[in-house]
């Protein structure tokens, strides 16, 4: 069995939340979500990101909006809609179930 498919399915499954995570704080810049889940540990490729941020977008999760930069050209700075406020908090509450069990069947490791 091939642990790094593993890891990679399970960081796979709590990408979105995490994503909409850090949107929900305030508008985001791609390359900025990609530092910060980086910071934390959770490294994303850009190629990764911007198909998942369309998707969300193309599902009224996220909208977004042009800013002009003195640096480049414009940049697309996301944000949650209301119904992507929705979904973020099921996802939460989904979250919170799932760590509560695994952290109550995994507390305690030491075989019988």
């Amino acid at each position: 069995m091939n642990i790094e498919n593993t890891q990679s399915q399970m960081r796979k499954g709590i990408l979105e939340f995490c994503i909409l995570s850090i949107i929900r704080r305030g508008e985001a810049y791609p390359s900025d979500i990609v530092e910060e889940m980086k910071a934390a540990q959770l490294h994303i490729l850009e190629g990764t990101l911007y198909p998942l941020l369309t998707r969300l977008k193309n599902a009224e999760m996220l909208t977004y909006r042009w800013v002009e930069s003195s640096s480049g050209p414009p940049r697309k700075y996301f944000s949650l809609t209301e119904k992507g406020e929705t979904f973020y908090k099921e996802l939460e509450q989904t979250w919170q179930e799932l760590s509560n069990a695994v952290n109550t069947l995994t507390a305690n490791n030491n075989p019988s």
